[in-house]
């Protein structure tokens, strides 16, 4: 289980669990939440947004969410819902004119798909004063067939519903619009992107029946990826094709440099290819790294 920063794509946390264990444990959540809090920097921590996959929808889970905003600091949580015959009951009571057409990353309209507010409609009790419930619907595909509800099949439309407590963010306008709230949410898909760069960077290789070597195999990968993932911000965020690029492009066109830092006149001397076609963009990327100031 695993957290990520989505402004930086950095892994904040991970914890390592068995084969058999709960996708929706509270307290692993509870866990990697706090890590994962503990490393934002104090400046940036008067403002969160937690996004959870549909494993968060428990109540200590928002609770201890709702639980964290003080006057300081700010929580809002998306997470995604699962859908019960309360829920499509619910869905079921929507008119028509409340379904408005859900939009694109970049606000465009995305045609076929909509979106309403069930806030209201849905009457479930013991969950945090004031959540709303947004919900999606969509022509099913052919492989979503299979896995209709009868609601569903009844209806020619799979659903899915995200609950979050957003009512609106200061400066945002049209922030507590559904629309915002769906596409919002939906934003969380990059977390994939995460987890298959953690993967390529050798968390996919477990290397042990040793639960402790494997603990450390796993912080070793996270560190891996962290360091990828700041060279590219801090030295490589103007250089085309390298500012999001994946594991095996770094390695390839920059980690498996062939190089060599050698010492000569009481000056250091890098050695470098001058045919490999990116030895431009890993002089710019080492003469940045090397300029910046040390931490103190």
């Amino acid at each position: 289980m695993a957290a990520w920063c989505a402004n930086t794509t950095e892994s904040l946390a991970m914890l390592l669990r068995p084969g058999n264990a709960g996708a929706n444990t509270v307290a692993d959540h509870l866990h990697v939440l706090t890590d994962a809090l503990a490393q934002i920097p104090g400046s940036s921590a008067a403002k969160i947004l937690v996004r959870v996959d549909g494993a968060g929808a428990t109540h200590g889970l928002l609770e201890h969410l709702e639980f964290l905003n003080t006057t300081r600091r700010t929580v809002r949580y998306t997470v995604g819902w699962k859908i019960t015959e309360g829920d499509e009951k619910a869905i079921a009571r929507l008119p028509e004119a409340a379904w408005e057409t859900s939009v694109h990353q970049d606000g465009s309209l995305q045609e076929g798909y909509f979106v309403a507010e069930l806030t209201g409609l849905n009457t479930r009790e013991g969950w945090p004063e004031g959540m709303r419930l947004i919900v999606r619907r969509v022509r099913p595909t052919r492989r979503h067939l299979k896995k209709l509800t009868a609601f569903e099949k009844k209806t020619g439309w799979r659903y899915c519903i995200t609950a979050t407590n957003i009512r609106h963010m200061w400066g945002i306008a049209g922030s507590g619009h559904s629309q915002f709230l769906d596409v919002l949410h939906r934003s969380h898909a990059s977390v994939e992107d995460r987890v298959r760069t953690n993967k390529a960077m050798g968390l996919d290789n477990l290397p042990s029946a040793s639960w402790e070597v494997n603990c450390g195999w796993m912080l070793a990968a996270n560190l891996a990826a962290d360091l990828d993932v700041w060279v590219r911000l801090l030295a490589l965020h103007d250089i085309e094709d390298l500012a999001a690029a994946e594991p095996e492009t770094m390695r390839f066109r920059l980690y498996h440099l062939p190089a060599r830092l050698a010492d000569h006149a009481r000056r250091r001397w890098l050695r470098i290819d001058a045919t490999w076609p990116w030895t431009q963009a890993f002089t710019t990327c080492w003469q940045r790294l090397t300029t910046l100031p040390a931490v103190t």
